[in-house]
């Protein structure tokens, strides 16, 4: 969740459900400023200014995750996306994937990636594509293993 106050565009007390990313932050400021991102470079995110303006969604279909990486934290190596409620998130370590639905599992507790074939299927085609559009990096090679590699499959 996300707080932003924007004087003159966004009413007090309003909220907003639209998935946002901290990338979105960068792309906003300049819009607010009135400013255009410099030339050489490329944004990642989008403006949330309509979202401030009331507007009930962004022109997005899809949030990305690249998390080529362990952390002290738990986390395991992997990408994901996000389409509306759902979620597909795919481990770098074997290629296995996971598919939950927000709006009824909020936790991330009830993996429902074998009831719905075709969407894992396109999601994960869909990721694969943005993959290679952002140049990821995946894991290296460790102790003489091979790790796996989504454009391997």
């Amino acid at each position: 969740a996300f707080m932003i106050r924007a004087p003159g565009i966004t009413k007090p007390g309003t909220t907003c459900s639209e998935p946002v990313c901290s990338i979105d932050f960068y792309p906003t400021i300049l819009d607010l400023c009135g400013q255009a991102a410099p030339k050489e470079k490329t944004l990642d995110g989008v403006s949330l200014q309509p979202l401030l303006r009331g507007e009930e969604s962004l022109d997005r279909e899809s949030l990305y995750w690249h998390y080529p990486h362990y952390s002290n934290q738990g986390g395991f190596p992997g990408g994901a996306i996000r389409e509306g409620d759902w979620k597909l998130v795919e481990r770098y370590e074997d290629g296995q994937v996971h598919l939950y639905n927000l709006k009824e599992d909020i936790g991330e507790l009830n993996d429902v990636a074998s009831q719905n074939a075709q969407r894992v299927a396109a999601m994960r085609d869909r990721l694969h594509r943005w993959y290679k559009d952002v140049d990821a990096k995946f894991l290296q090679p460790k102790d003489g293993q091979q790790p796996w590699h989504p454009f391997e499959d």
